[in-house]
């Protein structure tokens, strides 16, 4: 049975948490988070189990990983990479692995190198394996494409789309998606990187790694998605004309031509949500996931899915692409 701690216990930590609490091949074993409304409350009424766990929830990080010395530890903290980094050290340190939602953490090497090679020697000298991972980056728009290439003779272009309705989605990534706010605003938070999706250049990074293309830059472009009618949902009231959501690219480029093309909205009320994946190549491939994957339940699946693939790697940092087939399996 594989002892696990979860480090962070907000919607997406705590829906990892209902999941793995109801697999008999895993054991809660330890609880972090920093919310005092949260610390000293039983980890099972936190996540919103019907019964206790019999484990508390401590803001104690490193008195819980050396009290119960897991073998993985689930790190549901942040999306920037330099912010989880002492966090992802504490659990190294004890002899964890660490699996992690952390969006930079999915593809680090080209935009954390030093970091990146921190960790991977920290991991390698503890004989642990530390990777990101979730629905996007981790899954929709980087390890699902790359697993369609497996039929192609050639490759010539890969481009992704995916639109997601945020009324399905949690109220937190509403906010991050800038949902509400007046277009001015938008701007001003676009700017300072404090609204949009976090993860697109890493999925386009590691797509170029999985193909072995070398890119001459990335352009990344972010716009929001304004309500023509006021429009509601269970938390939010947006006026007609402020923010619904962003539009975001990222495109690969190489010697003036776009070898990779992503493409991701996410705003409430959005039409016709979907998956699209598009090899062009030989042959040419097309593939759609009708409503497309459900963000939040999906990388609570996935964080889950790769827990028993971390034996079959080597030690150290690593990315999907290095994993063999994950896939659901049942305990």
């Amino acid at each position: 049975m594989m002892r696990v701690v979860h480090y962070g216990l907000g919607p997406i930590g705590a829906g990892i948490a209902r999941l793995i609490a109801g697999r008999p091949d895993l054991q809660i074993v330890g609880a972090i988070d920093v919310d005092p409304d949260k610390v000293g409350r039983d980890v099972g009424l936190v996540i919103g189990l019907p019964n206790e766990l019999g484990i508390q929830v401590s803001a104690d990080a490193p008195g819980v990983l050396r009290a119960t010395r897991p073998d993985v530890v689930i790190l549901a903290t942040g999306s920037e990479l330099a912010r989880v980094a002492s966090q992802i050290r504490q659990a190294i340190a004890v002899g964890a692995s660490v699996v992690s939602t952390c969006e930079e953490l999915s593809y680090p090497f080209d935009t954390h190198p030093e970091l990146a090679q921190e960790l991977d020697r920290l991991a390698r000298g503890q004989g642990v394996v530390v990777l990101g991972t979730g629905v996007n980056p981790g899954f929709a728009m980087d390890t699902l494409p790359l697993a369609l290439t497996a039929v192609s003779q050639r490759v010539d272009a890969v481009r992704v789309r995916r639109r997601q309705d945020a009324a399905r989605r949690r109220l937190p990534l509403q906010r991050k998606i800038g949902a509400g706010l007046a277009p001015a605003e938008f701007a001003e938070q676009a700017r300072d990187g404090r609204v949009g999706h976090v993860g697109l250049l890493q999925s386009v990074q590691a797509i170029a790694h999985g193909l072995g293309w070398r890119l001459d830059r990335i352009e990344q472009e972010i716009t929001p998605v304004l309500a023509a009618v006021e429009t509601r949902t269970d938390a939010l009231v947006i006026p007609a004309g402020h923010v619904l959501g962003v539009r975001q690219t990222a495109r690969g480029v190489v010697g003036g031509r776009v070898l990779i093309a992503l493409e991701l909205e996410i705003s409430i009320g959005a039409e016709d949500p979907r998956d699209q994946v598009v090899i062009e190549g030989l042959p040419r491939i097309d593939v759609v996931v009708n409503e497309g994957t459900h963000g939040d339940l999906a990388t609570a699946a996935i964080v889950v899915n790769v827990m028993n693939h971390l034996r079959h790697v080597a030690p150290g940092l690593r990315i999907m692409a290095d994993l063999p087939l994950v896939h659901y399996r049942s305990a």
